[in-house]
């Protein structure tokens, strides 16, 4: 399914429907099954021995990809998880940006599954692997 929304439309929806992000994740790109999305890394999200946060790993990876499927499907504030499950693979690096990448793997007229691959940047391998379920609300 190809984007409905241009990367300026989902920058404008965030800071509109989330303000109190502002501005922790910002979209690098949309790819043909996904996209790339950006988590500066600082202190707030660091926990003991130097290294992200469970916490922020998750965030990033679930931001990522409600935007990827609102891409996809229009600005529809309501979709929400239903499920995750997280894999932590290796140790994030702590003076380094998380990237992460989303592919929409099936979306269905009320659900949508998809895979994230969080990265540190400049790092080949990723730190973490997320696998989503979401609920898409019914159209009025």
């Amino acid at each position: 399914m190809q984007p409905t929304m241009t990367e300026s439309e989902i920058a404008d929806f965030m800071r509109d429907q989330f303000p109190q992000l502002r501005g922790a994740y910002r979209t690098e790109r949309l790819t043909a099954d996904g996209l790339v999305m950006r988590m500066a890394v600082n202190g707030d999200q660091l926990r003991p021995g130097g290294t992200v946060s469970g916490p922020a790993l998750f965030g990033l990876a679930d931001v990522a990809f409600y935007i990827a499927l609102l891409s996809r499907i229009g600005p529809v504030a309501l979709a929400v998880t239903t499920s995750a499950a997280v894999d932590f693979l290796r140790k994030p690096m702590a003076d380094a940006d998380l990237l992460a990448e989303v592919r929409l793997l099936k979306i269905g007229r009320v659900l949508a599954v998809g895979d994230v691959l969080v990265f540190s940047e400049g790092q080949a391998e990723p730190v973490a692997r997320v696998s989503l379920t979401y609920s898409i609300p019914p159209k009025k």
